[in-house]
């Protein structure tokens, strides 16, 4: 029992950690750039750090609000995923889809424009997910085929086995580098904490 709370204790204290982070960076951005950083910074920024570090791109479309969004992003700390996702991917983050007169989130400049492009319409849903080479030239998003669909459903945060299926098969496009193992970690979290 010491074990899993001294455990417990480990993850929230490295959760806050990385939340002041993450404050702290944010209210450096907006402080030097007047707001949220553009689609063409956040692009820029991400494909200079993949070209340097020889790896995929990740750009995810989230918003505020989204319970789904949360979700993956919890899923990318998590600390048995983390070192497996940074190793393949520099994570990008754009804000999209956020409400009208809210005073405390905003869209990034760009960024439902890009994802309109990317998505082939509007309608996606969230969190959106773009896997790219360190160029930024598209390997494969988050549209799982479906019978009937042109143009596929969003899985977002994968939660069911079918969803899973398909974010396990952008991550063996984008990422072959991947081992069996750290393939099997990824399947069994989602498996874990996705719904039955």
């Amino acid at each position: 029992m010491g074990t899993t709370r001294g455990s417990l204790v480990r993850s929230l204290a490295a959760g806050l950690f990385l939340l002041l982070s993450v404050c702290a960076t944010g209210a450096r951005l907006v402080a030097q750039t007047g707001g949220f950083p553009s689609v063409d910074e956040v692009m820029a920024q991400a494909k200079a750090r993949a070209g340097a570090e020889h790896k995929k791109i990740m750009l995810v479309f989230s918003a505020s609000w989204c319970g789904p969004c949360r979700e993956y992003e919890g899923f990318l700390q998590d600390p048995q995923i983390r070192p497996i996702m940074d190793k393949s991917f520099v994570t990008a983050r754009l804000d999209v889809g956020e409400r009208a007169g809210d005073t405390k989130h905003s869209n990034s400049p760009g960024g439902e424009a890009k994802m309109t492009e990317l998505a082939g319409g509007s309608g996606a849903g969230y969190p959106f997910i773009v896997l790219m080479d360190e160029q930024g030239k598209v390997i494969v998003n988050s549209f799982r085929q479906v019978a009937g669909s042109k143009r596929g459903e969003n899985v977002g945060y994968p939660a069911i086995p079918a969803e899973i299926d398909w974010f396990m098969e952008m991550l063996k496009r984008a990422a072959p580098e991947i081992s069996p193992a750290e393939a099997k970690t990824i399947r069994q979290w989602l498996d874990k904490h996705g719904q039955s």
